[in-house]
């Protein structure tokens, strides 16, 4: 028996590489996969992710962005666009250039989402950003978005603390709200409650506080957060159900990196992994806090 999905259309404006899987590259198949329908921007295009030392390619500048976009508008497609999603931003004008096109969505369907994953740093690495970058994403993108899915570093960035507790990022999660977020999604979370050999994930909205966890597993690799939070937004604006948004997404996700660790590979499997994304080998479920 075939089921028919609801047809969702998510804009996706994030970087692109040829080689392997971040950005646009580890977003636009999950939820192609999923059954959205994507129109991606790509904010630069590389040869292969930057963890590699070196790579080739071009970072596009605001004016193409908002080109682009322009095109798009001129189809006179925005009012069926469900949500706008966007990632690591190069500059602070490519970000006001994401910005006037999540408010251009907005005004053909008011309806429409905005997902910010607020690339700024990592634990160990630090800001790993361009200057100012850091300080758009906590004054303008943050405040604009609906949903916005940082990792641990970033979560303690935006809200000015540290969550090195449940109940210290449970109140950083809420002075993230503060700023204007719906729906968070903390999407690496090792406090003290946190096992050695475990991962968290913690999502909250107005329902309330939900915390799933994870096996740890033997990998390191590029693009899992960008694919998570692409599935996420999807899921959660298809369901409007946190808990069950973050169960179906990370459960996805895990699935995709298990198949990579077994794989013994450097990029995440979402191509030979790809039955994960709609059908997880292993469903984890999301506790209410």
């Amino acid at each position: 028996m075939s089921v028919i999905v609801e047809a969702m259309n998510i804009l996706s404006i994030q970087s692109h590489v040829a080689y392997g899987h971040v950005g646009n590259s580890a977003a636009v198949f999950p939820l192609q996969r999923m059954g959205v329908e994507v129109w991606p921007i790509h904010t630069v295009q590389f040869s292969n992710h930057t963890g590699y030392g070196n790579w080739q390619g071009q970072v596009f500048d605001e004016r193409t962005i908002r080109e682009i976009m322009g095109g798009i508008e001129q189809r006179g497609i925005l009012s069926a666009c469900d949500g706008v999603l966007s990632g690591y931003m190069g500059g602070a004008d490519i970000g006001a250039a994401i910005l006037d096109a999540v408010a251009a969505v907005k005004r053909a369907n008011p309806a429409a989402k905005y997902c910010c994953d607020p690339v700024i740093g990592d634990a160990g690495r630090g800001v790993y950003v361009r200057d100012g970058i850091p300080e758009f994403m906590k004054a303008k993108a943050v405040p604009a978005a609906d949903v916005v899915t940082p990792n641990q570093f970033e979560l303690d960035y935006l809200s000015g603390r540290e969550s090195k507790s449940l109940a210290d990022a449970m109140a950083a999660v809420k002075a993230v709200h503060a700023l204007g977020p719906r729906a968070i999604l903390v999407t690496s979370l090792h406090t003290a409650e946190t096992p050695a050999d475990a991962i968290d994930l913690l999502g909250s909205d107005e329902t309330g506080c939900f915390r799933l966890r994870t096996p740890k597993l033997p990998l390191t690799v590029n693009g899992a957060g960008d694919a998570i939070a692409a599935l996420f937004f999807a899921h959660y604006l298809r369901s409007a159900k946190i808990g069950a948004a973050l169960s179906r997404a990370a459960s996805a996700i895990f699935g995709v990196l298990a198949k990579t660790a077994q794989a013994g590979a450097r990029e995440i499997q979402l191509v030979a992994a790809q039955d994960e994304i709609v059908n997880p080998s292993r469903v984890f479920e999301a506790e209410k806090l």
